[in-house]
């Protein structure tokens, strides 16, 4: 939703691990932001789970892709995200914010981006505030994809990821219409709070 810039956002930085965290944030916007389509899907099932939470929501993601076609996905993704009149899952800062959508949480956000100089993709519909376009920035914003210092991710995270994102993924783990976005939904959940842990670290 932010621009081409994403799928390469990973190769701008040299921290390995600031390589791994872009290309996690990368992959949930992709995912929250459509279906994957064949291509998608082929490599997500070669992803390799390895110890630990993490290792195995990547496990688990592997396994849902090659039990899933994009046929189901995208029938899933309009049940859990559209829907006749609206989807399972609202993935909206505003909405689990305030309960409303188009709220502060937004004016917010458009702020910060104005600020940050980022702009979202001409004819992209959705507002800011949801979970993909928020993804795939602050994936931009670590890998330094961005004219913005990357010292910016810290709080652009705890400004419009921390106080949501966490428990609109676990609602994504629970939602009835969810068989693959189940386990999207385990990987966003945890890889926000492995963020908000590291956060909480003494400098």
């Amino acid at each position: 939703m932010t621009g081409q810039g994403m799928a390469r956002a990973a190769a701008i930085t040299h921290d390995p691990v600031d390589v791994e965290r872009a290309r996690l944030f990368a992959l949930l916007g992709r995912l929250m932001g459509g279906a994957p389509d064949a291509g998608l899907l082929a490599s997500l099932k070669l992803l390799c789970g390895t110890e630990g939470e993490l290792g195995e929501a990547y496990a688990a993601l592997a396994a849902a892709a090659a039990a899933a076609t994009p046929e189901s996905a995208e029938r899933e993704f309009f049940q859990l995200f559209i829907g006749v009149g609206r989807g399972e899952v609202l993935p909206y800062a505003s909405y689990y914010l305030t309960g409303f959508l188009h709220e502060r949480p937004l004016a917010d956000l458009r702020g910060d981006l104005a600020r940050l100089g980022i702009e979202r993709v001409e004819g992209v519909a959705e507002p800011e505030d949801h979970i993909a376009f928020v993804c795939e920035t602050f994936a931009g914003l670590i890998a330094g994809a961005f004219a913005a210092d990357p010292d910016e991710a810290a709080g652009f995270f705890a400004r419009h990821i921390r106080p949501w994102a966490a428990r609109m993924f676990a609602d994504l783990e629970k939602a009835e219409a969810a068989g693959f976005y189940r386990a999207v939904g385990r990987l966003g959940r945890i890889a926000v709070e492995i963020e908000a842990a590291a956060a909480d670290l003494p400098a």
